[in-house]
Parts: C-alpha cells; sequence; structure tokens
C-alpha cells in the first residue's frame, strides 16, 4: 500500500455528555494516550500519510494530543451537527487535495486495528469506490445490517427499516469506512437530508455509490475494533480490552508474565525477550527494559530506562529520569528517580536515590538516603565506582562519594569524600552508668502527676 496516498478523517468533534466531563471524550485516556490518539496511531500504522481532525470541544488539546502520532494533522471546525456525512464534509478541503484512499474513522474507537484498515484499503485498490468495514454478532438488535449479494455491498438496513429476514442478518456495520479518493467528494457532496432527523448520513454513499455504477463492498473486522467509548463503563471495559491484547502480545514476543491479568502496561511500554514480570506489576509511560530483566511483584514504574540483566523489586518504585545499566539492582521497598544506577550496583533495602549517580557496582546499604531537596532546589549526589554505603547513611546534597570510598553506617555526609577513602560522620556513643534507671523513674513520676 505504500505507493497510495491515504488520507484519514478522524471525527472527534462529539460532546460527549455521557462521560460527565469537563474535557472532551476523546481526551480520556486509554493505557496512559488519549482516545483520538490511539485512533491516529492506527491510521499512520496503516500507511495514512494525511489526518484531517474534524474537532468541536477542545480542539486545541485534541489536536495537541494528536499531532505527535503521524506526520501531518489538520484541524477542521464542525460548527453544526447535522450528521456524519456533514461531519466528513468539514473537512471537504483536505479531501479536494487529493488522496488515493480517505478513511473515515471515530476518535472515541481506541481499539481499531491497522490490519483492519489496511484490509479496508486494500479492497479499494482492487477497484472498490467504497468499503465498508462490518463485524459479525449473534445479537444484531439494533445496528444497521449489511445486505450483500455476489459478494458485493447492496444496502446498509437500519433495524426500524428492516424486513423479518433482514433482521436475521448478524453482519453489521461498524461505521468505519474507506472511499475511493477520486469520487469522495462527489459521492459525500449527493448524499441528502431527506429524513425525520433532516441530517446528512454516511451510510446513504453505499446506495448512490451503486446508482453511480460503482463497486461497494463489506470488509469484515472485529467487534472490538469498532468498539466505541460513551460513558465511563464502555472506557474501562476499553482499557481491559487494550491490556488483554498488549500481554498476549507481549508473552509471544518472549516477555514472560507470571500473572497476566495482574500486569498494568501503558501504551509505549517495551520490553526484551526473556524478561520475567512477576505479579502486580504497573508500567506507566515511557518505560524501556532490555533483556532479561526482572521485575519483582508489586513494583511501579514511570519514565524508566533499564538496561539488560536488571533486577527491581519486590515494592520498587522507578521514577521518570531512572537509568539502571546492566545487571544493576534495586530490591524492596526502594525509590529511585531521576538516577543513574551503574553497572552491577545494587541499592537494596528501604532506600530513596534521587538526583542522583551510583557508579558500577557500587553497594548501597539499606535505608540510605539521598538528601537532594532543600525546601527550594534540587541537588545532586554523585557516588563514584566500588563505593560501600553504610546502613542509614544520609547524604546531603550536592556532595560527592569516590571511587572505593567506604562510609560508616548511620553516618551523615555534608561534606565530599575521597576516594578510597574511610568516611564517618557521626556522634560518638557515650554510656551513662544507671541514667537509664533514673531517666525512667523521671518520667513516670511526671506522667503520674499529670493523673
Amino acid at each position: 500500500m505504500t505507493e497510495r496516498s491515504c488520507l484519514s478523517i478522524v471525527l472527534a468533534a462529539g460532546e460527549g455528555t455521557r462521560m460527565k466531563s469537563d474535557r472532551s471524550k476523546v481526551l480520556h485516556e486509554i493505557a496512559g494516550l488519549p482516545l483520538v490518539a490511539h485512533v491516529v496511531r492506527a491510521a499512520a500504522a496503516a500507511g495514512s500519510n494525511r489526518v484531517a481532525l474534524v474537532v468541536g470541544r477542545d480542539a486545541e488539546m485534541v489536536e495537541e494530543v494528536a499531532t505527535p502520532h503521524t506526520a501531518r494533522v489538520t484541524t477542521y471546525l464542525q460548527k453544526e451537527r447535522l450528521g456524519t456525512a456533514h461531519a466528513v464534509l468539514a473537512a471537504a478541503e483536505a479531501i479536494g487535495e487529493g488522496a488515493d484512499d480517505v478513511l473515515v474513522l471515530f476518535g472515541d474507537t481506541p481499539l481499531v486495528r491497522p490490519d483492519d484498515l489496511s484490509a479496508a484499503r486494500i479492497a479499494l485498490a482492487e477497484g472498490a469506490a467504497v468499503a465498508v468495514m462490518g463485524f459479525y454478532t449473534e445479537n444484531p438488535f439494533g445496528y444497521g445490517r449489511l445486505i450483500e449479494e455476489d459478494g458485493q455491498l447492496v444496502a446498509i438496513r437500519e433495524e426500524k427499516d428492516a424486513s423479518f429476514l433482514e433482521k436475521q442478518i448478524q453482519f453489521c456495520n461498524g461505521g468505519l469506512m474507506a472511499i475511493a479518493g477520486e469520487h469522495a467528494l462527489s459521492l459525500l457532496r449527493a448524499i441528502g437530508n431527506d429524513n425525520v432527523k433532516g441530517e446528512f448520513y454516511l451510510t446513504d454513499i453505499v446506495a448512490l455509490a451503486r446508482e453511480a455504477g460503482h463497486k461497494v463492498v463489506a470488509k469484515e473486522i472485529g467487534f472490538e475494533s469498532v468498539l466505541g467509548v460513551n460513558t465511563r463503563v464502555e472506557l474501562a471495559e476499553a482499557e481491559a480490552i487494550w491490556q488483554r491484547r498488549t500481554r498476549r502480545q507481549m508473552m509471544l514476543d518472549g516477555v514472560t508474565l507470571v500473572q497476566p491479568a495482574s500486569v498494568h502496561f501503558s501504551w509505549d511500554t517495551v520490553i526484551g525477550q526473556d524478561s520475567v514480570i512477576e505479579p502486580n506489576v504497573v508500567f506507566g509511560p515511557e518505560v524501556s527494559l532490555g533483556q532479561n530483566v526482572r521485575v519483582r511483584g508489586f513494583s511501579h514504574l514511570e519514565g524508566a530506562s533499564v538496561s539488560d540483566g536488571a533486577e527491581i523489586g519486590p515494592f520498587a518504585r522507578l521514577r521518570p529520569g531512572t537509568e539502571l545499566a546492566e545487571k544493576a539492582k534495586v530490591g524492596n521497598f526502594c525509590e529511585v528517580k531521576k538516577a543513574r544506577i551503574g553497572e552491577g550496583a545494587k541499592v537494596n533495602h528501604l532506600t530513596y536515590i534521587g538526583d542522583a549517580e551510583v557508579g558500577a557496582r557500587s553497594n548501597i546499604g539499606a535505608g540510605t538516603v539521598t538528601c537532594n531537596y532543600d525546601g527550594y532546589s534540587k541537588h545532586q549526589t554523585v557516588i563514584g565506582e566500588d563505593v560501600f554505603i553504610g546502613t542509614h547513611s544520609s547524604l546531603v546534597a550536592p556532595v560527592r562519594v569516590g571511587s572505593g570510598a567506604y562510609v560508616a553506617t548511620g553516618s551523615v555526609l555534608t561534606d565530599d569524600v575521597p576516594d578510597n577513602a574511610l568516611a564517618i560522620a557521626r556522634g560518638r556513643q557515650v554510656n551513662k552508668e544507671g541514667r537509664g534507671r533514673a531517666l525512667r523513674e523521671h518520667l513516670q513520676a511526671k506522667k503520674d502527676r499529670k493523673k
């Protein structure tokens, strides 16, 4: 299909009142990505080199979230709501620029597959003027039926107009459509509004194309591909379908999911083969894992880049800006933010590493904290290679610990530590004989006086 140009018209002007939201329906997210952006990505993956967004509410925001996902996006404002064909013609200027194929998509169908759109484009390449995408269902009530004869689509019959026999048809209109660019404008402009509502229905294009002697076909796609999101219940259902698809693809690509249903992915999660993801792991946006990585249970990752052979968790949190080098380890109840953990370095237990660099093979003891924030600004901690940081140490940034250094347990560092030095930064222990008993008696008496 690379030799054929393609314009995708994405209808994204609906108010979405059933979402009960202060923002446009198509801005709500599946896997961290707005609904309309999912549709634009599918169009781009199917070879569409231009996208015309028909917008209404929150027009600028809709354009902003869609633009990063395709080569060229142009927005067209739909000022009136006079039916689907009227909405498509809001982008008449884009259609007039010329394209071999014109795809008509909906901004609230985030599960549409690129392969389905490609199949419709192939039908146009094979001579069809219109290709309607339809699905089979055992319960077709309420859907428009696709009526075929001799391999061609002859009509789309709405439920209220269908005969008894036509109502038994289980092949239904999915709403998505591909139109040959050379006929698109003439067919769309020929659609009338001679109906009870006085609206211009895109489905009328089938009869008009046939009257003009053009070939019209129906292409089968899965029901999920045309599943629209109108309420938050349907949003959750679409999220569940997207997650299920992604989990399956991850496993087919060589990733082990110990308990697949408990793992949550973002739209852009990347995981290398032979990695193992244990139960109850959440991937936020911008996470990339190399090969042979193990993420233990109940960990949360966002904005992190993890190299081959690293190990994370359980109960670990990687925040944006985290980089783990090969075979690095971030263990249980640790948090890392905007920090690079070097090759083979270990951050094992109950530790916070923020705005820092940890050199290769260094060991960070339990309860260590990089004190990176002074209430106004963030400061950096640099830990060299082969460093040992003792348990319950606090590193008050900005501070540097040289390679090969050893920091004694319980230290509070406020000054740099030279290479290979031993740093002890804590008060000297003093034992007062008998004072423990005296202190308890004093405190008990004080408590008794308050009664």
